[in-house]
């Protein structure tokens, strides 16, 4: 059986939040083995984490289960409907962009580095709203 881009880049879609649960347990684990930090002194936001990146990556994590709901909806609506010829061409880039956005998010705060997580969020509610007209047959 062949995997469409569409179905390989949801289940990516859902493996990338559980990748970045991976690193924000290793990363915690770090702070309780080395006694810096009690097993159940984590604030569930990352408000107390000791270091800037543990709170870039909780909201970073919080960001992707917040939007994939919109995206594998999408995609399971087209796969469902077998109209994965209407989203193929672009779900790498929804991808791309999900993963850009987390990255960024998790590296810096600076002004340049907000715009550009601003504009992969935007890459990705534009293909998300570009699926949505054509699996709705309002774009032809």
């Amino acid at each position: 059986m062949s995997l469409t881009p569409s179905a390989l880049a949801l289940l990516s879609l859902c493996a990338w939040p559980l990748l970045l649960v991976l690193i924000m347990a290793n990363h915690r684990a770090f702070y309780v083995f080395t006694g810096k930090m009690p097993v159940n002194g984590f604030a569930a936001d990352g408000s107390n984490t000791p270091d800037a990146f543990g709170k870039r990556l909780v909201r970073a994590h919080a960001n992707c289960y917040e939007n994939l709901p919109m995206q594998a909806g999408i995609l399971l609506f087209a796969i469902a409907t077998q109209q994965t010829a209407l989203t193929d061409p672009l779900a790498w880039a929804m991808l791309a962009a999900r993963v850009l956005q987390s990255v960024v998010h998790m590296t810096s705060t600076s002004a340049a580095a907000v715009w550009l997580r601003f504009a992969a969020y935007g890459v990705q509610v534009a293909i998300a709203l570009y699926w949505l007209g054509l699996l709705s047959g309002l774009l032809a």
